[in-house]
């Protein structure tokens, strides 16, 4: 009498456990195929996107006549409306960079502005409390664009072409 119990319940083990694996793999396909989806999405935003790095290094003549200014809306031991030439770029922090912030909130090297072909390039360099371009945080290398706004800390600063 007990063997036909145990039977069942080992075939009632064996069904549950088949259906855990089926549902763990049908989980991680459907991951694998949402990851594919944003990466497609990812390559379609940087076709479309006219303010993608790639696109707008791929502009000819752009940016050879432009002077760059970085210009201080506000930040500690700068006067506001003062503007840096960035012809050459410029690295922003509290350490011995080009622009010095007196900012508590700042990393000695806490981010560069570099040239790129025509286009200017703003990178954060591994700071504690990040980089804001325009209120979103800076997650890579971004290009800058006439009247953008850059915020390290309570400093911020407006970028000029």
């Amino acid at each position: 009498m007990l063997q036909p119990v145990s039977v069942g319940l080992k075939f009632g083990f064996l069904a549950v456990l088949y259906l855990f694996l089926m549902f763990v793999a049908v989980g991680a396909l459907r991951d694998l195929r949402r990851g594919r989806g944003d990466a497609m999405r990812a390559e379609r935003w940087r076709e479309n996107d006219a303010t993608g790095m790639y696109q707008a290094a791929e502009l000819d003549g752009a940016g050879e006549d432009i002077e760059p200014r970085l210009l201080v809306e506000r930040a500690s031991g700068h006067e506001s409306g003062v503007a840096y030439d960035l012809a050459d770029g410029a690295t922003l922090g509290r350490g011995d960079v080009e622009i010095r912030l007196e900012d508590p909130f700042a990393s000695s090297r806490h981010a560069r502005i570099s040239r790129e072909g025509a286009l200017l390039v703003l990178e954060d360099l591994g700071s504690t409390n990040g980089t804001y371009l325009n209120e979103e945080p800076l997650s890579g290398p971004s290009p800058l664009h006439d009247g953008d706004r850059i915020r390290i800390g309570e400093s911020e600063f407006s970028y000029l072409e």
